[in-house]
């Protein structure tokens, strides 16, 4: 793991320890962690695949709006809170590395160090009651 700020370290350290799903992102997107909850969803460990860039992630992990079209990067809630430093909230589907699709909910907060600098965001997400 490269050197990071320790808020990002502090948040990452939480997230191990949640039995909710948790994402946590670098500024500009880059995919740092996912906790094993979160690779139940997913489809895939992170140890598996490792720090991935947003066009990766945002793709890979295939979210759908509610006609079952892609969703793209720039509706997706931690990138909105990454370009405006805000939370969000919204729920849509996924389809997971395993090909299953489901509604999940995902709320995502900017992770702001002691400075005031932005270091990253966070999503934390779990299926919908919808299905």
């Amino acid at each position: 793991m490269p050197a990071y700020e320790i808020e990002i370290i502090l948040n990452r350290q939480l997230a191990d320890c949640l039995s909710i799903p948790v994402f946590i992102t670098d500024t500009i997107g880059n995919l740092i962690f996912y906790n094993e909850p979160a690779e139940e969803i997913l489809g895939k460990r992170f140890e598996d695949t490792g720090e991935m860039p947003v066009e990766q992630w945002s793709t890979d992990f295939k979210p759908l709006d509610e006609a079952g079209l892609p969703l793209p990067p720039e509706g997706l809630p931690l990138v909105m809170t990454l370009k405006n430093s805000l939370p969000y909230h919204k729920t849509f589907q996924i389809e997971s590395m395993r090909g299953k699709n489901q509604t999940i909910s995902v709320t995502s907060y900017p992770i702001i160090g002691r400075t005031g600098k932005m270091l990253g965001a966070v999503a934390i997400f779990w299926k919908s009651k919808k299905e």
